[in-house]
């Protein structure tokens, strides 16, 4: 599954990763892009006023519901007061629940991140280095392991195949199969593939390299993925609705995720995803009891829009990593070779610049679920979205719901640091 960048300026972004991370920053980015050639500054104004920024964040997450989402979550904390915290949800959704802004969601790629601090904490113990390579850890599990590093797994340079581009996943997205994977078995999938291009030598999304990623954690630690996002970050933070999912069980109330049923499917979305397994509503289905375990360490983390701020902040912030390993974080490559000074990746986080700021973080996207979460480079303010809905991202397939999913997480990143929307992005 391949999500599409919903702007004009198609061609100068990477085609974002296969299913796990949807177009929510992509949309972001190639906002920043269309302002960056438009000759667009950043607006050098005083703070703006609370109650404009969380009425016009309501607004907008009312208009996504009139789009066609099933259920909308933002919350926005600027650093200097009460965060605005919203949910609204489609009237047909509340039969099955009723959305609250605490709730529990599927965090898709955002997984990601949460992997690297683990592999980041790990190298500031000595038990692993970021020049180790795979075949240290791994050995005959990748075909030329020897020169594929774990900091080229954790920027997306390795060339590995993206084992969710392997039909022998499909069942498992759409919950048709209830296999349980472990980060061994993707990572077999993804290297049966030749890989892209030599370690090293470009950049390019993969899902495969978290399953790789995976598998040195469990291997360095002896410890299940579960119980290292636990005992290493869920605990020490206080983070009481944030895990690592080993099957399709919430542990708390949780947003309820959909797509459209085989019957009102988009003709965008091809035909090997519109049968998803789950309980039919109202034109749609409710995929929240399905299994996200084919995400693995690349996607299977649950968390809130509460506990992933302060998730961020601890990590940003330095409370979770040494300062070394947080500068090693932060150490990006860009991810188009035709924009050096564009956006980047660094160990599991993503930047880009807007009118507004600089953000660092992530999005993320299962069916059913579409999450982007992004901070200042300090961790002190933050901005996350859950958008219920998925398909309209991964395959272009809704341009309403694009066009008002952009003006608000732009306007979630301007709320964030303060500032009002530029007048040339203030649409929707």
């Amino acid at each position: 599954m391949s999500p599409r960048v919903l702007s004009s300026d198609r061609a100068a972004l990477p085609r974002w990763l296969r299913t796990l991370t949807a177009s929510a920053l992509a949309v972001s980015l190639a906002a920043t892009a269309s302002c960056a050639s438009a000759g667009t500054a950043a607006p050098s104004v005083a703070r703006s006023d609370t109650g404009a920024q969380h009425a016009r964040l309501q607004e907008l997450a009312e208009t996504l519901i009139d789009a066609g989402a099933p259920g909308v979550i933002v919350r926005v904390d600027d650093g200097g007061g009460r965060p605005v915290e919203i949910a609204e949800q489609a009237p047909w959704t509340r039969r099955d629940h009723l959305l609250r802004a605490g709730d529990e969601y599927r965090m898709g790629s955002s997984t990601k991140t949460m992997m690297a601090a683990l592999v980041l904490q790990l190298a500031a113990e000595g038990v692993l280095a970021l020049t180790d390579s795979v075949e240290k850890w791994l050995p005959g599990k990748v075909p030329g392991g020897e020169a594929v590093t774990l900091r080229m797994l954790l920027n997306h340079t390795s060339g590995l195949f993206d084992y969710t581009e392997d039909p022998v996943i499909r069942p498992s997205m759409i919950g048709r199969d209830r296999r349980r994977w472990t980060s061994a078995k993707l990572l077999a999938v993804g290297v049966r593939h030749d890989p892209l291009f030599a370690p090293g030598a470009k950049w390019s999304y993969s899902n495969t390299n978290y399953a790789a990623i995976g598998a040195v954690l469990e291997r360095a630690t002896g410890a299940s993925l579960a119980d290292l996002v636990r005992d290493r970050i869920a605990r020490p933070l206080g983070l009481e609705h944030t895990y690592y999912a080993v099957d399709a069980t919430w542990r708390g109330p949780h947003a309820r995720g959909y797509e459209r049923d085989a019957a009102h499917m988009p003709p965008e979305v091809p035909a090997g995803f519109r049968n998803l397994a789950g309980p039919r509503r109202h034109g749609h289905v409710d995929v929240s009891g399905n299994d996200p375990g084919w995400g693995g360490a690349s996607g299977a983390v649950v968390s809130t829009a509460q506990d992933w701020s302060r998730f961020s902040a601890a990590l940003l912030g330095g409370e979770l990593l040494p300062p070394d390993q947080l500068e090693q974080m932060r150490a990006t490559v860009p991810v188009d070779p035709k924009r050096p000074d564009g956006p980047g990746y660094g160990l599991g986080v993503q930047t880009g610049d807007t009118p507004c700021g600089t953000f660092w973080g992530h999005d993320g996207g299962l069916p059913g679920y579409l999450t982007f979460g992004v901070a200042d480079r300090t961790g002190s303010r933050t901005a996350n979205i859950l958008i219920s809905t998925e398909f309209w991202a991964e395959f272009g397939a809704d341009p309403k719901i694009a066009e008002v999913a952009e003006t608000l997480q732009t306007t979630a990143i301007c709320a964030m640091f303060g500032k009002p929307v530029p007048a040339a992005d203030h649409t929707g």
